[in-house]
């Protein structure tokens, strides 16, 4: 066997980067697509599991399910995984940008493990950023065993995420164009075949496996030109609706994180996840079983063995507070989750905060007699408003829904929605979901290939450390020394304790370095000067370039937060590692 795989890997090795890159890619798709259905099914089973288990009427065991799955799931990453894997999208946009799109071996089955036992045991988050970061694992893994570039294993790891979302969704160019609006920030027209060859094998696999049916089978009705009005208040909705989810849930998880006893803050967590998860039936898990419902038109069926099943009966206007509450308090189940140990995504809350808005604006009016809305199509236009929101990716809201419907009846409205939507949160808010943690420390890749190159820079690498020191107190004589064995034309001046203090530079002596009665006169502090600027060395590449313009300075000290000296950064060296940067993330 061993042998038969060498010679693989030879043949393979044997092809020319183009081949060698559509076969990775195609292997890539196979490998997410089976790592989706794993999830998928995984989730499942062990739901189904728990089903058996809670026979009471009002399910007492909601207040206890999603804590011990949230233990579970910290235990495993703890003491087995060692590695951080709640936001699985963000950590895989971290990897592109700070680690050479290189991720640990570790991500490709723990996801898959704890969010199956986060999401198995009534979680309440989405099973979609784990198996994309699954899948993108699984694409930096093979590209990195084949010593790829940086262009190709960034390449592949998108053709994980890519086949890792088609394969869970059944929906290919959803995970194409989510790849590109959130991962790719440098796409170009040779990446496409290998994100479709990615795409469609993972599709396939998902098919043969788990069967063709569609994930959202919903009743949709035919667009009519009349209800583009209430579309329109839709998408303020879900604008408005996603500047609360992202405020919202990147507070409370700040708020949660400042518990340093993770016991206790898993304890603290599951309290309050199961009281609320108790209170609202429909937060216990994903929540697409009661998206379902209301896409097929028949939500009072959610009401069935609740506290609420005689109030549902006999006022329709309390089906409308009841799912209110349950919309808003989605954000919260889904933050104390991640938060106390659970791992899981905000993508598949981001789909049913959505779909429960459409659904809550439709039964409104409805229920008011002014008009008749089909309300299975303000779901699935709410659903993909909130994505265009949350994640700020209009065209994968756009796609997905029109893919997981199996059609395209619904494509004004979705657009209506969507656009609205974003337009809204992007005036407030500059950032996804995904993205505001890295924006804040300077480690975001944009569009922007100038911004995007800069940010993949390190001041760290960058640093010279091979510049002679000086102590302000010593005399011209021995700094002439210094200079005479010294090939740098820069000497900086630190005190004995290591603390930068300025710079001394040959221009600065060149008119007296040859006049021996100054040597035992004039020191090194009559001649240093201090810099405009100094590196901090936390500092990102966008404040460094920012500290070089407006000092003018081609030469800038480095020290750490408490003012030691670590080094110098020349601008020449910047523009240098720029250009080579430039070349490796923009080859074919």
């Amino acid at each position: 066997m061993k042998k038969i795989f060498g010679k693989i890997l030879e043949k393979i090795i044997q092809l020319t980067e183009r081949q060698r890159l559509v076969l990775l890619a195609i292997l890539v798709g196979l490998c997410s697509g089976l790592a989706a259905v794993i999830l998928k099914t995984g989730v499942r089973y062990v739901s189904l599991l728990l089903d058996r288990i809670t026979v009471d009427k009002y399910n007492f065991m909601y207040l206890v399910f999603p804590g011990i799955g949230m233990l579970i799931s910290m235990l495993i990453v703890r003491y087995v995984v060692k590695e951080n894997l709640s936001h699985g999208i963000t950590k895989v946009l971290y990897a592109i940008s700070r680690k050479k799109s290189r991720l640990s071996s570790k991500t490709i089955w723990g996801p898959l493990v704890t969010s199956i036992i986060t999401i198995g045991f009534g979680g309440s988050v989405g099973a979609e950023a784990p198996i994309v970061h699954s899948g993108a694992s699984i694409g930096s893994y093979i590209a990195q065993k084949f010593k790829l570039s940086y262009h190709q294993i960034t390449l592949l790891l998108v053709c994980g995420a890519a086949g890792s979302i088609a394969g869970i969704f059944k929906a290919p160019l959803a995970g194409i164009i989510f790849s590109i609006e959130i991962l790719m920030f440098d796409f170009s027209l040779s990446s496409i075949t290998p994100l479709l060859l990615s795409s469609v094998t993972a599709i396939c696999i998902s098919y043969f496996l788990i069967g063709n049916d569609m994930p959202f089978a919903a009743s949709v009705t035919a667009f009519q030109m009349s209800n583009i009005p209430y579309y329109i208040i839709l998408g303020v909705l879900c604008g408005l609706l996603s500047l609360y989810f992202i405020k919202v849930s990147l507070w409370l998880e700040a708020k949660i994180g400042g518990i340093e006893n993770p016991y206790r803050k898993l304890l603290i967590c599951a309290v309050f996840l199961g009281v609320i998860i108790f209170l609202f039936p429909p937060l216990y898990g994903e929540g697409y079983s009661s998206l379902a419902l209301m896409l097929n038109n028949d939500v009072d069926s959610s009401f069935a063995h609740t506290f609420y099943s005689s109030f549902a009966s006999n006022s329709g206007w309390f089906v409308v507070v009841f799912w209110v509450f349950v919309m808003l308090a989605k954000v919260f189940s889904m933050s104390l989750t991640n938060a106390g140990g659970g791992v899981g995504g905000t993508f598949g809350p981001t789909l049913v905060i959505g779909g429960i808005c459409g659904f809550v604006l439709s039964r409104f009016f409805n229920l008011t007699g002014w008009i008749s809305l089909p309300e299975a199509n303000f779901a699935l236009a709410g659903m993909g408003g909130l994505m265009a929101g949350v994640m700020h990716a209009p065209m994968t809201g756009i796609f997905l829904i029109a893919e997981i419907t199996g059609g395209y009846e619904l494509i004004i409205p979705l657009i209506i929605t969507v656009s609205l939507s974003y337009l809204i949160t992007n005036s407030k808010e500059k950032h996804s979901i995904y993205t505001k943690r890295l924006a804040m420390g300077g480690d975001l890749l944009t569009h922007n290939k100038d911004k995007a190159v800069l940010t993949l820079l390190d001041v760290k690498q960058l640093l010279e450390t091979d510049l002679d020191k000086v102590y302000p107190t010593d005399s011209l004589r021995y700094l002439v020394e210094v200079v005479s064995t010294s090939h740098r034309n820069l000497y900086p001046v630190v005190d004995r304790n290591g603390k930068y203090q300025g710079l001394v530079t040959l221009d600065d002596i060149r008119s007296i370095m040859f006049d021996n009665t100054k040597y035992d006169t004039v020191f090194v502090e009559n001649l240093m000067h201090a810099d405009p600027e100094r590196i901090i060395n936390t500092d990102n590449m966008e404040t460094v370039m920012e500290k070089f313009s407006t000092s003018n300075a081609w030469n800038l000290a480095v020290v750490d937060e408490d003012g030691k000296y670590l080094g110098m950064v020349s601008k020449s060296k910047i523009f240098s590692a720029y250009r080579e940067q430039l070349i490796e993330v923009s080859e074919a």
